[in-house]
């Protein structure tokens, strides 16, 4: 799925499926000028970049947040849980959106509302408007989550893997780049968390500035009429399509809740998730708490971040060519077990091994999105398994954040939420295995009609 052609991309070339016409332009290349394509890639890293530093820049400085603002370990556990809240409600919308704007025109409003948002919430005053605040960046990053995968393959078919790996890499890159250099940066500012996490704000307005020309160059593939109709999905494998297709006659939607993959998939999807995010939101506070001087704990958070650059390489094309991820699922899991009995034993002993190793288990989210492009045989089916499956996992993931927030507060120690974390990682396996059999959603939902 990343550098290079992927297996599935070079079955597409050998052997194209039949397609109806509504898929023939939805897979149709434009043809840009080449400087368009150039500052489409541009805009592709700045806008990857900007994808999680509102998150990872807050939890560096989550202590002085709470402190400044009088927030409780409660609230604060709610704050860790907006993120997947706003991308499963606001994702959703972005297609719509698209349809009706462009999706260069909605990612470049994606980016002023990261911006704004950064800019507003350190002045905000109070923890409603903290919130709120936030809400309006992860509203931005939100939509501009779901999009970036449409403009990807649209602008560079045949670079699907390849532009899809230096997305990746970019996004890896500003999770872990906000979570090691958040602290030093505030000291150097004079010591203000306002200011540590206000300048963030910068980056994303630097993001806006490619996306200007798109969304003039209208009449481009990336203009309202070539919007998507569903949510966005990795490449499905070429196979052959349905009876429909071959009739030139959209297929029949889905009944994609009638699949147990798609069950077990969306299940995955929602517990790699929590652990992300309660990784992103809660870790350098354990360290700190265990007596890691906070410019360290923000290394060590960008460390679990930045294992997302390499992997994101080498998880999904190797799951690419095996008949069953359970293997990959099995040794992520297990890596995410050993983490967080280090975490509980020695935190601060062997804080760069656990560090190490949480990063290993979450890149069960490339894992993840690979398999929602295995899973389906055509590429309506792709995108109804990824809207279902990214939509509904986001759902299941809102509550873990704020239970292992409410857990610290009452507990007065780090021991139950660890628990809470490691105990998860058991059914994310299981489910997992689940999700990487050799079987498509179209076959189980024809089974159970």
């Amino acid at each position: 799925m990343m550098a290079g052609m992927t297996g599935e991309e070079t079955r597409t070339a050998m052997s194209p499926p039949i397609r109806s016409s509504a898929q023939d332009a939805e897979l149709r290349p434009p043809a840009p000028r080449a400087w368009m394509t150039r500052v489409v890639i541009i805009g592709i890293v700045l806008t990857a970049l900007n994808l999680r530093p509102a998150i990872t820049s807050l939890g560096a400085l989550l202590e002085e947040v709470r402190d400044g603002l009088g927030m409780s370990g409660s609230f604060a556990g709610l704050l860790t849980s907006v993120p997947p809240l706003c991308f499963a409600v606001f994702g959703v919308m972005a297609p719509r959106l698209a349809r009706r704007f462009g999706p260069a025109a909605v990612v470049c409003a994606g980016m002023v509302a990261i911006a704004a948002g950064l800019v507003i919430r350190p002045f905000a005053g109070n923890t409603a408007g903290f919130l709120v605040a936030s809400a309006l960046a992860l509203m931005g990053i939100a939509v501009s989550n779901v999009l970036m995968p449409v403009i990807v393959k649209r602008w560079f078919p045949d670079r699907v893997g390849s532009m899809t790996g230096l997305y990746s890499m970019a996004l890896a890159l500003g999770t872990a780049a906000a979570a090691a250099v958040t602290v030093p940066m505030t000291r150097a500012l004079g010591g203000s968390w306002h200011a540590g996490l206000a300048v963030w704000a910068g980056l994303a307005a630097v993001a806006v500035l490619p996306w200007i020309p798109l969304v003039r160059a209208r009449g481009t593939a990336l203009s309202p009429d070539a919007a998507p109709a569903s949510a966005p999905a990795p490449p499905a494998p070429a196979r052959d399509a349905s009876s429909a297709s071959a009739a030139g006659q959209e297929p029949a939607p889905l009944r994609i809740t009638r699949s147990r993959t798609a069950w077990a998939l969306a299940v995955f999807f929602g517990l790699q998730a929590t652990a992300a995010y309660i990784t992103m939101g809660w870790m350098a506070q354990i360290f700190r708490d265990a007596g890691v001087p906070a410019g360290t704990a923000g290394l060590l958070l960008a460390v679990t971040m930045v294992m997302g650059v390499p992997l994101a390489f080498v998880i999904p094309r190797l799951a690419t060519r095996l008949p069953h991820q359970g293997p990959i699922v099995v040794a992520l899991g297990v890596c995410g077990l050993v983490g967080y009995a280090g975490l509980y034993l020695a935190p601060a002993g062997g804080a760069w091994a656990w560090a190490l190793l949480l990063g290993i288990a979450n890149c069960a989210f490339p894992l993840a999105l690979t398999m929602v492009g295995m899973r389906a045989r055509t590429g309506a089916g792709v995108a109804q398994l990824s809207a279902f499956a990214q939509s509904t996992g986001y759902l299941i993931s809102i509550p873990g954040p704020l239970l292992v927030g409410v857990l610290y507060q009452h507990s007065g120690g780090w021991g139950l939420p660890i628990a809470l974390m490691a105990g998860l990682m058991i059914p994310q396996i299981v489910v997992g295995v689940l999700a990487g059999r050799d079987r498509t959603v179209e076959d189980e939902a024809a089974r159970r009609r």
